[in-house]
């Protein structure tokens, strides 16, 4: 009777796998093709995290002072701007995250046609929350206008939003792991964690104030104003 004995591997082998260990096998191999020191690493997180920092700060001051609103004499006009500076922020993050892909080593087992193809097609799911997002919402909507006192008639509910709550957010998230796929970048999947994060503290911190507004926008005591 002839016994065979696997090599040992990361993980503990097969037959005593503990998915805890495989999960920090997964990342262990994942940053050791990243250098966390690189500048442009480090000016990719940096502008990830600073984007919806800006603007959750920018919105919750005007909307407990109106200073903005006051300064463009228009809430509208306010708002516009706010939203030009989200998006030339939005492009100055992902410039950042395409150099920090470019500047560090690829995967090789992600560097083939069939995980290209795989990347392309969730950049275009991304691509199809986010701008049916922004077709729902509209500028404003988008780009909070409820804390300019901006509102619709009540919250959206239609594609995409029921199919998936913050639409906008998980499909920008897909556009990023989606492009990270196509340059078979460790780095950029690492990068698109950060961005899942930060966009999970946002809606913690957004998701109740837009319930709150629609709420007492819907209350009697509102309308009989």
């Amino acid at each position: 009777m002839s016994s065979s004995v696997a090599g040992p591997d990361c993980c503990g082998g097969l037959g005593n796998v503990d998915f805890r260990q495989a999960d920090l096998c997964v990342m262990t191999r994942l940053l050791g093709y990243v250098d966390p020191s690189d500048p442009c690493f480090v000016a990719a997180v940096l502008a990830i995290t600073f984007n919806p920092l800006f603007w959750n700060v920018v919105a919750r001051w005007e909307q407990k002072t109106r200073k903005l609103s006051r300064a463009f004499r228009s809430p509208y006009l306010a708002c516009y701007s706010l939203g030009a500076a989200i998006l030339l922020l939005n492009v100055l993050r992902s410039h950042c995250f395409t150099q920090a892909m470019l500047s560090q080593p690829k995967m090789e087992s992600l560097d083939n046609p069939t995980a290209y193809r795989m990347g392309l097609a969730l950049l275009g799911v991304g691509s199809v929350f986010v701008i049916s997002s922004f077709l729902a919402l509209g500028f404003t909507g988008t780009f909070l206008g409820d804390y300019f006192g901006i509102l619709k008639e009540a919250r959206v509910t239609t594609f995409p939003f029921n199919v998936l709550d913050n639409p906008m957010y998980w499909g920008s998230t897909a556009n990023y792991l989606g492009w990270a796929v196509m340059h078979a970048s460790p780095t950029g999947l690492l990068l698109t964690a950060v961005v899942a994060l930060v966009y999970m503290v946002a809606i913690l911190y957004e998701e109740p104030f837009t319930a709150q507004i629609y709420q007492q926008k819907a209350s009697p005591s509102h309308k009989r104003r």
